[in-house]
């Protein structure tokens, strides 16, 4: 069983948030990996729901603010939505998955926890001009 480390950075590397995940399978595809990240940020979130949400990927009615998001009421969160659309987000690159050195390009690449226990999660924001 290995541990891993879910790791924020920004897009320079500078890390924004962490947290730690045990047991888990010393091998896993980064698809199972994703909803795996999501389904436990929504766990915790919904163990004590509040107007403040962070984690990978926006809720559908909250707001983006300063590492996180704005919840209009404290509600509960459906992990699977989230995992649906964190996935999606990867696919039309909104936010880079990092395993070790190497950048993560396929879901369906299988991960080895062991060798690489750190996953970061870069998101890309478009810039706004004008």
């Amino acid at each position: 069983m290995a541990l891993v480390t879910f790791r924020d950075e920004t897009a320079t590397g500078r890390a924004l948030e962490e947290f730690s995940l045990p047991d888990l399978p010393e091998r896993i595809s980064a698809r199972e990996l994703v909803r795996l990240r999501v389904r436990e940020e929504v766990a915790r979130y919904n163990a004590a729901p509040s107007r403040h949400f962070h984690g990978l990927i926006k809720p559908s009615d909250a707001e983006a603010e300063l590492n996180g998001y704005r919840m209009p009421t404290a509600r509960k969160l459906n992990w699977e939505r989230q995992a649906d659309a964190a996935e999606a987000a990867f696919a039309r690159n909104g936010f880079l998955l990092l395993v070790g050195d190497r950048q993560i390009e396929d879901l369906d690449t299988e991960i080895d926890l062991i060798a690489d226990p750190v996953v970061s999660f870069v998101k890309l924001v478009p810039l706004v001009g004008g």
